[in-house]
């Protein structure tokens, strides 16, 4: 018997699995067109499972578009905060993936540390889905391939942009880029580069992933560029240090003309207007920013129905 399926990491996926997602996806989105937010999809792969939800992190369109997404699907959420369980106390986490695996049919985890979500579904029975660690935020890339294919047509062989931060958003684009075969450049400052070791990774692929420290190249016939803000959860202490690096990294109007003429502008969301991206830009017509916070919602919706075996 095989295990539970988890979604942990696009690296950890075969391209073509991720592909069949991505597609589901856009194929669900496409049969909504008008319906209502709460109508169930006819197939209903979710009916009578239930989601239980933990936020370590607050959040805003993970816990919505997890929400709507099962609740579409046919089945329920429960919406946890760390603090709100044992685990908050010193219960252990394999002990608490064990106890999940008895009442829900899967976990949705938000946490701080990569190692807790790996260490929970390696003790749970039922599918695991990384919804944000330090490390990556799978889901939001796979949502932001949705918008970019719906705008612009399929990835493969394209060119995105990304300045700023080598982050956790950064590290799922490299995974992505290997696993669809898209360039990618990465513009970051010295000392916010992406870990060596996933460069080295995205290289042995074969991956189209190449690191500088120059926006203007990054960008120079890029059809997607992609910011994150300057300053994420529990960096506060780092935040005028953080702010002196990546002031040269501001995504405003005259970087977005060095782009590709069709070039669209990404940003995952909450965003600083005037700090990582400039308000002309952001609110601007290549803007596709709520796109991808709504294709969170399909994208997610995908995912879940293939941890359910759809």
């Amino acid at each position: 018997m095989s295990g539970p399926r988890h979604f942990l990491d696009l690296k950890e996926l075969p391209a073509a699995t991720l592909r069949a997602i991505l597609d589901h996806a856009a194929h669900m989105k496409a049969g909504r067109a008008g319906w209502p937010k709460g109508r169930e999809e006819p197939d209903a792969p979710g009916r009578d499972r239930v989601l239980a939800m933990i936020f370590e992190k607050p959040s805003t369109r993970t816990r919505l578009s997890f929400d709507t997404a099962m609740r579409q699907l046919g089945g329920s959420t429960m919406a946890l905060r760390a603090d709100d369980l044992q685990l908050g106390r010193g219960e252990t986490i394999a002990d608490t993936a064990r106890v999940l695996s008895r009442m829900v049919d899967a976990v949705m985890l938000r946490t701080t540390k990569h190692a807790n979500m790996l260490e929970l579904a390696a003790n749970a029975d039922i599918p695991v889905i990384n919804g944000l660690t330090d490390d990556s935020h799978p889901c939001q890339i796979m949502a932001d391939l949705l918008t970019f294919e719906e705008k612009l047509g399929p990835v493969a062989g394209r060119k995105v942009a990304w300045i700023g931060d080598g982050n956790n958003v950064a590290a799922s684009w490299i995974h992505a880029a290997v696993k669809f075969g898209f360039r990618l450049d990465l513009a970051c400052p010295a000392g916010l580069h992406p870990a060596d070791s996933l460069l080295n990774w995205a290289k042995a692929e074969g991956g189209m992933v190449n690191i500088s420290n120059d926006p203007a190249a990054a960008v120079a016939d890029a059809e997607c560029v992609v910011a994150d803000t300057w300053v994420s959860m529990g960096q506060d202490e780092q935040a005028a240090r953080r702010h002196a690096a990546l002031e040269p990294y501001r995504v405003d109007q005259a970087l977005m003309d060095k782009a590709a003429g069709n070039s669209i502008f990404m940003h995952c969301l909450p965003a600083h207007r005037g700090e990582e991206v400039t308000a002309e830009v952001i609110d601007g017509p290549r803007s596709v920013v709520f796109d991808e916070a709504e294709n969170r919602l399909h994208a997610q919706k995908a995912i879940l129905a293939w941890c359910f075996g759809g």
